[in-house]
């Protein structure tokens, strides 16, 4: 009797997984790669470093233009064409670039250069954790959701009250946060990819362009909260 089953076979599902868990981590490592160059070429320029913090209009301006671009993709990325999904996520690298400048005018380059080695190292961790535990990790979400409100709103108070000792607190919570969700957010994609069209290349590379976004923020925001707990600022 003819077999007309045309469900995929295990092996090209995985095959395919693999292939969607590539692209999210090269476009995850090409944005990161955009937002050094960027950040670099801003430190390299004295006028252009002038212009961004003697303008706190511009600087505002960039930073919402960065939260709309951030709401623009994991919103409406359905909607959008991979070709415009991809540019969006790559302008917002770099513009993610310009202004995270600022923040690292205030350390030094080796602190700079040991925190991320420490961060890239945590990171592929925690993500290598989310790709094979057999742990249910989706009880995490709620948890570290509202531990990211709590980092916000901590943060925001300590604008006021400039206290160096909240300021660490935040940060070392800020770390566990952000080390818990990059396994979260890895399995979480991990399904993703296990049950994406494998017929539809436009939805896989919106999924990919999604799944870099998600990551890249996790790593760079891990990233500064470590700089802020271990770097060594300037004299």
């Amino acid at each position: 009797m003819a077999n007309f089953n045309t469900a995929p076979s295990s092996t090209a599902r995985a095959e395919a997984l693999n292939a969607f868990m590539r692209g999210v981590y090269s476009w995850m490592g090409l944005g990161l790669g955009i937002t050094a160059l960027a950040a670099y070429g801003m430190v390299s320029s004295p006028a252009l470093m002038e212009t961004l913090q003697g303008n706190q209009l511009l600087f505002w301006g960039l930073i919402i233009g960065e939260l709309l671009l951030v709401v623009a993709i994991s919103g409406g990325i359905s909607k959008m064409s991979a070709g415009t999904a991809t540019g969006l996520f790559l302008l917002y690298s770099g513009l993610n670039g310009v202004t995270l400048s600022v923040i690292l005018m205030v350390f030094t380059a080796t602190s700079i250069a040991s925190t991320f080695v420490v961060c890239a190292g945590m990171f592929a961790a925690m993500s290598i954790y989310g790709l094979t535990t057999k742990k249910d990790l989706t009880s995490w979400g709620s948890f570290l959701f509202m531990g990211l409100i709590g980092i916000i709103l901590a943060s925001v108070v300590n604008i006021f009250l400039q206290s160096s000792a909240m300021h660490f607190v935040i940060s070392g919570i800020g770390i566990l946060v952000f080390v818990g969700l990059t396994a979260y957010d890895t399995q979480k994609l991990k399904h993703m990819g296990e049950s994406a069209p494998m017929d539809d290349g436009t939805a896989v590379r919106r999924g990919t362009i999604l799944g870099a976004l998600t990551l890249y923020l996790d790593f760079i925001n891990l990233f500064l909260m470590l700089l802020q707990f271990f770097g060594q600022m300037r004299e």
